[in-house]
Order: structure tokens, then C-alpha cells, then sequence
């Protein structure tokens, strides 16, 4: 697997191709809200290692790294736009990995699309608490200060937990462009919290009646309210902690990851 894969577009999106279709499924790696595909260097590296060759697709998503804003920012367009991404790639019913928002996505992802499995790092389902506490913070949000809440959610990823030498690739040091996080979290905003919950519920029930493997990597043990209802949702789901990575156990713990994607 080449770790230097060259820059294409499809579908509008900016991405990296490593290996080739040889029969296993390829992966689709989808980064969390306010980074880029160079996030998931380490985890490429690891692959070449433990599972040489794999097809691998990573995409910048819409308004990130060197892909354009395109259309909304809901969790099914963005879904939409990565699905066309991966059929003008080529690639047919892939595993899709995603990172913080890109694991909602990969959610999103699997409920609709052709998949043979989906791995969500580090992205609980819940998210009625943090729909309010955008709701309460909206005014600051929408204004020209909107960058000290995402300086303190940054604050609270455990990006000192990593390893120094991947410490920048978490990509928190620099405050998104305020139109990205509006877009984003539009839903949050916009969107009654039982409705959220609800849209999330629908997505897993699909997800577990198409019989899609579902893996939740977590970066501390997860609530035990919250593990219950996901093995309720989903009762062949797999859970696994990688501790002492914070919000980021992809580059914690690539090679582990790894060995667990192969």
C-alpha cells in the first residue's frame, strides 16, 4: 500500500486511493468535524504493516481540507455526497470508519447505503446534551467571539493524552471557519432533541435489520446507560475501548485499530 496516494476528486471531493481492489472489502475513512484525511496517516501507516494492499479510499469531507462546502450539512447529505464519492471511486459495499462527526456520518452511511460493516471512533448517538449546550451557547455561536467554544470544546479531547508526535494531527489548534461549524451543526440547532434521538434510533434499526456488522471504538468506557441501549438497538454491535487517547483513539492506538479493522 502506497501511504503517498495521490490527491483525486470524486464527486467534488477531495481524496487519497492506497491499494486496490483485490476482493476485500475497501475502507472508507471518513475524519471528525474540523479536520482532513491527513488524520488517518498513522492508521494508513498501520495498515501497510498488518494488512498490505487493502483498498483504501480517505476523503476530505465537504468544507474540510481541500474539499468545497457542498449543498447542506446534515448527516444524510453529507452521507449522500460520500456514497457518490465512493461510486465514482469505483468501489462497491465498503466498511466505512469514522472519526467524532464522521462516525454519526458513517452511521448515517450504513442505514442507507450498500455497506459490509461500520466502525464509529469515538461518536456517542446521544446527543440531546450536546444539541443544548449549542442551543445555549447559539448567541455566542453566531457572533465574532464563536471561536473561544470551540477553543473550549478543544479543551476537553484529551489531545494532551496523545502522543507528542501526533498531537497536531488532532487538527483542534485551529478554529474551523464559523459558515463550517453553523452548517454542521444546523441539525443540533435547528432540530427538536427527541427527534434527533429518533432519527439516530431509525438508522440503527436498519442497520441492525440489513445485518451490517457495527463496531463503537471508544476512548474511554462508555456510559453504561449508553452501552445498554446501543446493544439494545444494535445486539450483534461490537464495543472496544483504547484508553488514554482522549477523543482520538485512532492516532493513540493506529496499529491496535488496525489489527481490528483487518
Amino acid at each position: 500500500m502506497n501511504t503517498s496516494g495521490q490527491p483525486l476528486t470524486y464527486a467534488g471531493l477531495r481524496a487519497e486511493r492506497h491499494g486496490e481492489p483485490d476482493g476485500r472489502p475497501p475502507f472508507v475513512l471518513l475524519h471528525g468535524l474540523g479536520g482532513d484525511r491527513s488524520q488517518w496517516g498513522p492508521l494508513l501507516r498501520a495498515l501497510e504493516v498488518c494488512d498490505p494492499g487493502r483498498s483504501v479510499l480517505a476523503v476530505d469531507l465537504p468544507g474540510h481540507g481541500q474539499s468545497p462546502l457542498l449543498g447542506r450539512q446534515g448527516l444524510d447529505d453529507v452521507a449522500a455526497v460520500v456514497h457518490q464519492a465512493v461510486g465514482e471511486a469505483g468501489l462497491a459495499a465498503p466498511v466505512v470508519v469514522g472519526h467524532s462527526l464522521g462516525g454519526a456520518i458513517a452511521t448515517a452511511y450504513a442505514a442507507v447505503y450498500p455497506v459490509l460493516g461500520a466502525v464509529n471512533i469515538d461518536q456517542p448517538l446521544w446527543v440531546a446534551g450536546f444539541a443544548a449546550m449549542l442551543r445555549d451557547n447559539e448567541q455566542l455561536l453566531r457572533g465574532p467571539g464563536y471561536g473561544t467554544l470551540w477553543n473550549r470544546l478543544a479543551g476537553g479531547m484529551g489531545i494532551d493524552e496523545l502522543p507528542p508526535d501526533v498531537r497536531g494531527l488532532a487538527g483542534q489548534s485551529t478554529v474551523p471557519a464559523q459558515e463550517l461549524l453553523l452548517g454542521y451543526w444546523d441539525e443540533l440547532l435547528s432540530t427538536p432533541a427527541p427527534e434527533l434521538q429518533e432519527r439516530h434510533a431509525e438508522r440503527l434499526a436498519r442497520i441492525a435489520a440489513d445485518g451490517t456488522a457495527y463496531h463503537y471504538v471508544a476512548g474511554a468506557e462508555p456510559d453504561p446507560e449508553y452501552r445498554r441501549w446501543l446493544c439494545a438497538a444494535l445486539p450483534e454491535a461490537i464495543v472496544t475501548v483504547l484508553p488514554k487517547g482522549g477523543h482520538f483513539p485512532h492516532l493513540a492506538h493506529p496499529e491496535r485499530l488496525a489489527r481490528l479493522l483487518a
